[in-house]
């Protein structure tokens, strides 16, 4: 049973960041000024706030700071930019577009992230606008890629079965569109259509999320069982598919998942969603909606870092949230279907779907795409773009699958696959195909320690162990962010690593296979030396005891390294 904490009801004044949307003009603000203003690479921290909801916002390359201070420069200014993908599918044009402009525009590398969106790092202030037009051109967006409002909605690749995919992939495209922003602030800026509102007596209405939008980001997975790739318990709200017969019947609804948590702060935890119910497909929008409302009504609007759905839910009660949707539905959730999730990983190399066609996941380590001396991934994937008739599919887990290759295309798509040495990842230990890691510095300011840079050779370190002990081939999720806000969603690691400082991580063990349990910090603030010598003989005692079939995360819990956790109210006890 989840506790209740009223410490995450609204108290006191609302948050500035409240007052900037009310004063913003539905997203307007100042920002087609201060795009235009060449005296700096940088906005001001307002504009900044609102350009979130556009799909960006400003970084500076950290690695440049001190330098630029001691030349008395301002910082190395420049925005990542962000382009959703609803259940991570593009185009092949689409491809080659990111692909263009991050050699244009940005700093020559795609990031594919853990939600299955397109990120762009290094775009300069003058180069915003022709960037964003062109993204637009291909038929993809930024609006609402950042932002207090519904983010981009997951949805799971699934290449084996290739029917319910598309039906699933639909119905993520059709939620992404149904709760995007209404507002034309996004077409008058980036786009330069006409603008409609000139002053704030001028009429505007956003219907459902209105002038202030959300509390905070909101987010939204659709799983397909037995896989649980797009961690639907970390999603404000998941739903889980239930398919009978080969047929979808509809979605188990889940509500008040969310990885983000501030060091130091024990009334913020990391959450798993609860099944709350059953929905058939022809309700979907209608539910979606109306508990995105219920966000928007009561979530706290004073303390942003309590503000995220599931602070709403904990603070009320699963039950209140169960009787104000019924409410504002009209009609009662149905009983849940039962269902079983196997695991939270991507099954990598070529696989046939039931649509007769091919599908290809390679592994992409870490989400970077881009070219090295050793490995011309970039250019691999741009002629293979150029070639492709089916599409291309962002997993969750930052790989990438070349979907829907007729058999006709397959030796073609091989061939090039083969000529720039792209791999599936079989190559390397299981623990490597399992990691997964946030960009981190130099770009991310809120990074407190390194992650997509040195995952890799940790994990290295880490290999040697589990040779030593015969575990090469035992898949272990293994995820590691640079800061507690949770975009690599290291609470659902089986090992979890969070940045606490430079060179130092909390550890985390014994969060499900399956991504149904949540991690529970082990050891604090600890460099690689101590991480190895902890993890040492964790390892070998694994090795050694543990039982047939079980995952590192449940023999820890039986071991008694750490307790369960299967709610972040109990995630620091």
């Amino acid at each position: 049973m989840v506790k209740t904490n009223s410490v995450h009801a609204q108290e006191g004044p609302p948050s500035d960041v409240e007052q900037i949307k009310e004063e913003s003009q539905y997203l307007r603000g100042s920002l087609a000024e201060t795009l235009n203003n060449p005296l700096t690479a940088g906005i001001p921290d307002w504009d900044n706030r609102l350009m979130k909801f556009h799909g960006s916002y400003l970084q500076d390359d950290r690695d440049l700071r001190n330098e630029r201070r001691q030349q008395k420069l301002e910082p190395a200014y420049q925005f990542m930019v962000r382009v959703r993908a609803p259940g991570g599918v593009a185009t092949p044009d689409q491809w080659l577009t990111m692909d263009r402009l991050a050699l244009q525009y940005g700093n020559g590398t795609l990031k594919l992230t853990t939600r299955q969106a397109f990120q762009m790092h290094g775009i300069l202030k003058w180069n915003m606008k022709k960037s964003i037009k062109e993204i637009n051109d291909s038929l993809m967006d930024t609006l609402a890629a950042c932002g207090d409002v519904n983010r981009n909605v997951m949805s799971n690749p699934n290449p084996y079965q290739s029917e319910i995919h598309q039906e699933v992939y639909d119905w993520s495209r059709k939620l992404s569109d149904y709760l995007s922003p209404r507002t034309r602030a996004y077409h008058e800026i980036w786009l330069d259509e006409e603008k409609v509102v000139d002053s704030k007596s001028d009429e505007e209405t956003e219907p459902m999320y209105g002038k202030y939008y959300l509390p905070r980001k909101f987010k939204i997975g659709i799983a397909i069982p037995p896989s649980n790739d797009v961690d639907v318990y970390s999603q404000d709200l998941g739903f889980i598919a239930i398919v009978e017969e080969g047929e979808l019947k509809g979605f188990n609804v889940a509500v008040g998942g969310g990885m983000g948590m501030t060091h130091g702060d024990t009334n913020t935890y990391p959450q798993l969603s609860r099944v709350i119910g059953y929905c058939t497909p022809d309700q979907l929008l209608d539910v979606a909606e109306k508990i995105i409302t219920i966000q928007r009504d009561y979530g706290n609007r004073s303390v942003r870092k309590y503000a995220r759905f599931k602070y709403t839910i904990d603070a009320r009660g699963l039950d209140w949230v169960k009787q104000e949707l019924h409410n504002r539905l009209g009609y009662e959730l149905a009983e849940a279907h039962e269902y079983q999730f196997d695991h939270n990983g991507d099954r990598y190399g070529w696989v046939k779907g039931t649509n007769k066609k091919w599908h290809l996941t390679l592994f992409i380590q870490n989400g970077r795409i881009e070219d090295t001396k050793e490995y011309p991934l970039m250019t691999g994937l741009r002629e293979i773009a150029k070639v492709h008739t089916g599409d291309f599919r962002i997993s969750a887990n930052q790989n990438l699958v070349i979907s829907n290759v007729t058999s006709h295309k397959k030796r073609k798509i091989n061939e090039l696959v083969e000529q720039y040495g792209l791999t599936d990842g079989k190559e390397y230990s299981a623990l490597r195909r399992s990691s997964m890691s946030c960009v981190a510095l130099p770009t991310c300011g809120m990074a407190m320690a390194e992650s997509e840079r040195y995952l890799p050779s940790l994990i290295s370190k880490i290999e040697v162990l589990l040779e030593e002990s015969g575990l090469r081939e035992e898949e272990i999720v293994i995820r590691m962010a640079g800061c507690p806000n949770g975009c690599s969603r290291a609470a659902l690691g089986e090992i979890g690593f969070i940045g606490k400082a430079p060179g130092k991580y909390n550890v985390y063990l014994g969060a499900g296979f399956a991504g149904q349990r949540l991690s529970k910090m082990y050891r604090e603030n600890i460099g690689e030396a101590e991480i190895l010598e902890t993890l040492k003989p964790i390892i070998v005692d694994y090795a050694k005891h543990r039982k047939e079939g079980e995952h590192f995360g449940d023999f820890v819990i039986r071991s008694g390294y750490v307790k369960e956790v299967l709610s972040g109210t109990d995630f620091h006890e």
